[in-house]
Formats: C-alpha cells, structure tokens, sequence
C-alpha cells in the first residue's frame, strides 16, 4: 500500500486525498488547525472545505504534527497555498526528504524567492527533480467531488515517476496521464491563474464574451513567449495541461482567480477582496514574481503587466483595461 503525506488542509488537498484514498492509498493528512483535524476525526468531513466529502479513517489520518506524517510516508504531496509553502516546510530537517518523492498540487510561486515550488523544494531538500513531480489540470476541486469526469497531467523529468503517481488518481471519473515537461507546465499553472483575474477583471467591469475570447488567445500568445524565454524546448501548448487548465481557470464559475478578479474589477480593494472570500488567489501573488521574473527577460506581456499595475500600483481597472485592449489583435 502506498503510503502518502498530503499537506494542506483545501479544496485541492481535500479532493486529492478523495481520490488517493478511494483508491486504495494510505493517506496522512497534515492541517494546520486542530479544530479541522478534530472535525474529521468526528464526522469524516473537511469542515471547510468540500464538505460534502466523507472519508474513510481507516485509510485518512487526519494531524496537526508535520514530521511525524511526513516520516511515514513514500510520497509527499503539497497542496498549501505557495506563499505558505517556506514557512510550512522549513521546520523540517533538510534529510527528511532523501527517500521519498514529492509531487507539487501547488499553483504557484514561492513569494519571497520568486521560484518554481519544485524549484525550491529542490534546493531546500537536496533533491533531484527527477524524485519530483506537479500535477496539472485542467481540473476544479468542487468536481472531483461531484465525480464528475476529470483530467489530469503529472509532469516530472522522470516518466517512471510522473506514471507512478497517474496510476495512483486513476479511477471511473479521472484520468491521468505522464508528461515529462515540468517547468512549462508549472510556469503554464501559475500563468494561467494571472489570465482567469484578468479575465474576472474584464467580467466586473462589464466586458463580454466577445473581449474575453480575445483576451485569452492573445494570453496563450504572451505565456508561450514567456515560458519559452524560461526554459525553450518544443511544447504543444494546446494539450489539456496547457490550454485545458488555462481555459477551465479563466471561464469556470468555481475559478477563485476569477472571483478574486471579478471583485476587483467591481471596485474591491485587494484587501476587501481577500477577506470576503476568505481563501488564497494564487494568481495576486503570481502577477508579482512573474512580473519581477520578467524584468531580466524583457518578454512583451502586456496582460501580466496591467494586472500588476491594477494589483500593485493600484491604477484604476477600468483605465488599464482601456490601454490593454488597444494591445490587442
């Protein structure tokens, strides 16, 4: 029995331990709150997150203590939001990893370095990348669990790995498949989050249909620039970890990156915007490493910019969405 370490306590973390567990996986579950822990113990449901969701305690072991779930797994699957993933992981030992392998569920930055999660679990474990994989959708947590029919990509420089973990989320209503392409598909899921708060953006501030289809190809345009400039090799950028997982973001109603957006673009501030929904938009965190990233590079990416400048330097949306659309063809 595979024996896996999932550390979070979301959606993403509560659908994943969903599947692992149903398939037969032996889950430790690392949460920050004691309460959350408590409630699952009690009634086998995240009282946060996914609710609807029962677990079987014979295969989910729901703690608050990090080294000792982490210790007795094979496998440790992250899935806290990334500008928690430092102060998460830098309590344990620099060994702890050595023997296991890591899969990022991470959408996201490491804030204050600007790096890949992958990247940083790397250098901070003394890892290989091929003892490291990242899982793309395009997928929304709210339908795994509904069970409704679901896609999934592992990427990791080994295949051997990256078909291990597909064997492990396969079931009657997800499919998984390997592909070797880490970093674009990591760089394609934190991307994809600045286009879906653009987009919520656009939406609150009462564009159509008509913009957003214009606004997400010419997206596709600036992530395929940008991604090449990081790491050039040859991608098919329509396959589902790339376009699917960009497209699900930026027009599914279970998208927080747009939610997150949408209330900007209706006059929230960041702020306002946070505390109402209560839960991590990767994408506000996102804009600014790649927005830094990009310093060095030069790419020509005008949709991340005017999210920085609406986020960061607080112009108004309604004035920046009026200069990107000239931008577009």
């Amino acid at each position: 029995m595979d024996k896996i370490a999932m550390i979070g306590g979301g959606s993403w973390a509560t659908a994943l331990t969903k599947i692992l567990s149903e398939n037969g996986a032996h889950v430790g579950w690392w949460m920050r709150s004691k309460d959350d822990v408590q409630h699952l113990l009690r009634t086998r449901h995240n009282p946060r997150y996914l609710s609807s969701v029962a677990f079987d305690l014979s295969r989910v072991f729901p703690s608050t203590e990090l080294k000792e779930t982490v210790e007795e797994a094979d496998w440790l699957v992250l899935a806290v939001p990334a500008a928690f993933v430092q102060s998460s992981l830098d309590k344990l030992d620099r060994d702890l990893l050595k023997n296991k392998r890591v899969i990022s569920a991470i959408k996201g930055m490491v804030p204050s370095k600007n790096v890949l999660v992958t990247d940083y679990v790397a250098e901070r474990f003394r890892l290989s990348h091929e003892r490291i994989g990242v899982v793309a959708g395009p997928c929304h947590a709210e339908e795994v669990a509904l069970e409704k029919q679901s896609y999934l990509t592992i990427g990791s420089p080994s295949l051997a790995l990256a078909d291990d973990f597909c064997h492990l989320l396969r079931n009657r209503y997800v499919k998984a498949h390997p592909m070797e392409d880490l970093d674009g598909i990591e760089y394609f899921a934190v991307m994809k989050n600045i286009i879906a708060l653009t987009c919520g953006i656009a939406h609150g501030l009462g564009y159509g249909d008509n913009f957003q289809a214009v606004l997400v190809s010419n997206a596709v345009q600036e992530m395929r620039r940008f991604v090449h400039a990081m790491n050039p090799q040859p991608r098919d950028l329509s396959a589902s970890a790339y376009l699917g997982d960009l497209l699900v973001t930026a027009y599914s109603q279970f998208s927080r990156n747009r939610t997150f957006g949408n209330m900007i673009g209706r006059g929230y501030s960041v702020k306002s915007a946070q505390m109402e929904m209560n839960m991590v938009a990767e994408g506000y965190y996102a804009v600014k490493s790649i927005h830094e990233l990009n310093k060095k590079l030069g790419v020509h990416m005008p949709i991340t910019s005017a999210a920085y400048h609406v986020l960061y330097e607080k112009i108004s949306p309604a004035v920046e969405l009026e200069i990107l659309k000239e931008k577009f063809r």
